[in-house]
């Protein structure tokens, strides 16, 4: 409330407003007395007057009086004391619950799901008829971080087998399997784990079913490879597909190095890989290593050594099987023109080493051993690649690869393969590669024209380190 000093503020404007009454004709007010009503109405404000001043002496004795400009210095004062505290402490805000709906903020806990897509269409110009346009790979990723320590990948992938690269063996399909199989396809869980990270000392551990820590291009899945098949060498030890089993996986990167990076792999599966274990369901060991170095802005290389062991069994045998194999990647990309300039040159070693014959009670007959007889001894298999990135799109590659038949080593198989590979954008990707697949037992070489479109779709791409 706001009232007005009527001794200061109306007292002057009454006076002078009489004034002006009272002196607007100078000569008769000399001369002549006021009107009767002037009086009356001088007499009336004189009252009122009165009564105002009155009722501010009461209000001034019971201390209620408010003037706006010392309200006004007050809000002035609390504010600069507020300033000057840095912050003034906040007020009880009044009691307005409102409830509100959060369902959309449900979408949080959901994974996140990406979709890769392979097409490729191919020519065989022994055989025209065969199939030439294969939808081979339809893959769906879902990943999501579990909580600060952990987090969880599933790879669900449907495939339709088409013509493979076969280093042994006739016909398409897996091993030479008959055509009518080899179409088939199914959908089936590639990895699915869960990993813990950041764990004291530089260690992570994994726990599930994974592609497997031998070399760096067995974990990359079929449509981040550089080439429509791996390795011959993969191939003719491993099968066209990873080396994927259940188990558990330990890594340590090392806390020294300097300049490099180093880590140490170690896990322990399920033998589930027919093409290295056969029927066989006991657990293999599996151990790898790995050095980085950055030798400048622009170039750097990355080595690595794995060791697989564990047995192989059928109906009738048992032997244990070790895999050695051994990889090197060197890349040069300047910092300033990585978009448009860079090379990439791989290569690696894996060898087969000699299978030792016994069964389960350590006792073999001759006729046996003379079965064994033809895959003992070491297979070698070597394999290499490049890639030269010539524009922000375009990148030139190739490969050969050489690798000696496991059950027969005086067989052997090589392939040449030059690619060319545009990247439309980040999401898709056209490649053109022309196969040449030569084998010591076959006197005619077999050539295949590959157009391979990959599509992906979401914010995952597949890890390829």
């Amino acid at each position: 409330m706001v009232v007005l000093d009527v001794n200061h503020s109306i007292r002057p404007w009454l006076v002078a407003v009489l004034g002006a009454l009272v002196w607007a004709d100078p000569a008769p007010s000399l001369a002549q007395e006021p009107p009767d009503s002037i009086r009356a109405e001088l007499a009336r404000l004189r009252t009122r007057i009165d009564s105002l001043e009155a009722i501010i002496r009461r209000l001034q004795d019971s201390g209620q009086e408010v003037e706006a400009a010392d309200a006004l210095a007050d809000l002035r004062a609390a504010a600069a004391a507020a300033a000057r505290a840095g912050r003034a402490e906040p007020e009880a805000e009044p009691d307005d619950t409102r409830f509100a709906g959060r369902q959309r903020a449900l979408q949080a806990l959901n994974p996140e799901i990406s979709v890769s897509i392979d097409w490729f269409g191919h020519l065989n110009p022994d055989d025209p008829r065969e199939d030439n346009f294969i939808p081979r790979e339809f893959e769906f990723s879902f990943q999501g971080a579990l909580d600060p320590y952990s987090r969880a990948k599933v790879f669900v992938s449907h495939h339709s087998a088409g013509p493979e690269t076969i280093p042994f063996g006739e016909g398409h399909g897996h091993d030479g399997e008959a055509e009518e199989d080899a179409h088939g396809g199914g959908l089936a869980v590639e990895e699915g784990y869960l990993e813990w990270v950041g764990l004291p000392g530089g260690v992570s551990l994994k726990l599930g079913q994974f592609f497997q820590r031998f070399g760096a291009l067995n974990r990359w899945h079929a449509h981040a490879l550089p080439f429509q098949s791996r390795s011959l060498p993969h191939l003719a030890f491993l099968g066209e597909e990873a080396l994927a089993q259940a188990g558990a996986s330990a890594t340590w990167l090392a806390p020294f190095g300097g300049s490099g990076a180093y880590e140490a792999t170690v896990e322990v599966t399920r033998s589930s890989n027919e093409a290295l274990f056969g029927e066989s369901t006991r657990p293999n060991v599996l151990g790898h290593v790995n050095a980085f170095w950055q030798f400048s802005e622009a170039t750097d290389l990355d080595l690595g050594l794995s060791w697989v062991n564990g047995s192989y069994e059928d109906e009738e045998h048992f032997f244990d099987r070790n895999l050695f194999g051994a990889e090197a990647a060197f890349t040069w990309r300047p910092p300033e023109r990585a978009r448009y300039r860079g090379v990439t040159l791989r290569g690696g070693v894996m060898v087969l080493d000699g299978l030792v014959g016994h069964d389960e009670e350590e006792e073999h007959e001759e006729e046996e051993l003379e079965e064994l007889e033809p895959g003992t001894g070491n297979a070698v298999g070597l394999w290499s690649a490049i890639e030269v990135r010539v524009s922000d799109r375009w990148l030139l590659g190739g490969r050969f690869d050489r690798v000696e038949n496991p059950a027969e080593l005086d067989q052997t198989a090589w392939i040449v393969s030059p690619t060319l590979t545009w990247w439309q954008s980040e999401w898709v990707r056209v490649r053109v590669e022309y196969d040449v697949l030569g084998r010591s037992f076959q006197p005619d070489d077999e050539a295949r024209l590959w157009l391979w479109v990959t599509v992906a779709m979401g914010p995952h791409k597949h890890e390829t380190y």
